[in-house]
Parts: C-alpha cells; sequence; structure tokens
C-alpha cells in the first residue's frame, strides 16, 4: 500500500526554516546550515547532476529516501514565491531553475489556483485548492502504487501529521539553534499523534531518527 513520508531537517531548537525567508534566503536566516550535512554527499551530488562527494554514514538514508517515490506533495511556502499570494503572470516556477530535482508529479497546496506546470526532466506541479486529503489523494493515483514524498515546509507538514494522514516521519536533527523561524511540531492542537522509533542513526553533523506514526487512540 502506498505510504506518504516525509523526511525534514531540523534545528536542535525545532525549526525547519530559520525567520526572515527571502528570495536571498528561501530557508531563511541561517536555514541553509539545516541542510550542510547532506550538501557534500555523493548521493545527493549524484541526484542533481553532480560527481564525486563523500560516502558515510548518511548516504545509505538520503539513498532510502529516494526509493520507491512516485509522487510528492508540498506547501506553497515551499514552493514559492516568498509571501505567496495570487500568482500574478504565473512566471514563478519554483526555486530549482528549468530542471527540478523532483522529476515525478509534485502536487502543490495552495488556495490559488493555477494551470499545471510541466517541467524538464520529468517533473510537473500541480496545484490543489480543496486542501491535504485531496492534495494526498490525487498524489497517491499519481504515484501508481509507490510512495508519495512530503517535502514539506513545516506548516503543511504539521497539518498532515495532525490530520493523522502521514505514516512515516525522519528527523535530520543538526546541532544549530536557530531561534526562531519555521517550527514543525508546535500547534498541533488535540492531535493524538503516536509515534513508534524505528532506528536513529549517528553520522557526520546530524542524526537521523526515524518513526512510524501508529494510530490514534479510539474516539
Amino acid at each position: 500500500m502506498s505510504k506518504l513520508r516525509c523526511h525534514i531537517s531540523i534545528s536542535l531548537d525545532g525549526f525547519v526554516a530559520g525567520p526572515n525567508q527571502s528570495e536571498e534566503n528561501p530557508l531563511g536566516e541561517g536555514g541553509e546550515r539545516l541542510h550542510d550535512w547532506v550538501f557534500p554527499l555523493e548521493a545527493f551530488r549524484r541526484a542533481h547532476g553532480g560527481q564525486g562527494g563523500e560516502v558515510n554514514e548518511s548516504t545509505p538514508v538520503v539513498e532510502e529516501s529516494r526509493e520507491n517515490i512516485g509522487a510528492a506533495v508540498m506547501g506553497r511556502n515551499m514552493f514559492g514565491p516568498v509571501r505567496g499570494g495570487a500568482w500574478g503572470d504565473e512566471q514563478w516556477t519554483g526555486w530549482w531553475g528549468d530542471n527540478p530535482p523532483y522529476h515525478y508529479p509534485v502536487f502543490i497546496v495552495t488556495h490559488y489556483p493555477r494551470d499545471r506546470v510541466e517541467m524538464e526532466g520529468g517533473t510537473t506541479f500541480h496545484f490543489v485548492t480543496d486542501g491535504i486529503e485531496s492534495a494526498l489523494g490525487q498524489a497517491k493515483k499519481a504515484a501508481g502504487g509507490k510512495d508519495v514524498m512530503l517535502w514539506g515546509g513545516g506548516q503543511v507538514a504539521r497539518q498532515y501529521l495532525a490530520a493523522g494522514l502521514l505514516d512515516e516521519l525522519e528527523l535530520h536533527v543538526v546541532p544549530v539553534l536557530l531561534g526562531g523561524g519555521s517550527r514543525l511540531l508546535d500547534n498541533l492542537g488535540e492531535a493524538d499523534v503516536r509515534l513508534e522509533q524505528v532506528r536513529a542513526i549517528e553520522a557526520p553533523g546530524v542524526t537521523h531518527l526515524k518513526y512510524r506514526i501508529l494510530p490514534g487512540a479510539p474516539s
């Protein structure tokens, strides 16, 4: 059965992006530091068309995160641009240039309708205005039995977690204190979120904590 999986880097004080997001700092001030552990990896560089790089304890984690993915869901804040709003001239196609690294359908949760955008390399962005459940349903259909990756950001990941729609969560915990920005695990309301730890892997500059989401208590 197709699962919804989320892999996300997080600071020790609980932020998945820093404060004051801008086009110069799409991950907020200091947010790029959350990904310092992955940028040097050979597995990361290969996936983005590069060569060389390191192989360490994080390598199998990154390789596993890319296995069996047929589609993805993403929040509007992650897709951009900063401050969102109506699409205007519809020239914005994300932060990743003409050939985004996804290479499968990506469903953007947004309040503003827009025609789908087909990019190089097989990435197609679809814009879903009728909620997170609809976005997930469309992504699972497009995935054709494979899993769906929830790429973030923090707000939409928190919504899926609170709604009981997320199956796996892997936190890449980085020894960084951002002091502000976008939190992942705040304001879950009365959601009965229960986690089972699957594994913990220590690696250079990061600790990988993988959890399975368990069914909540009966109401």
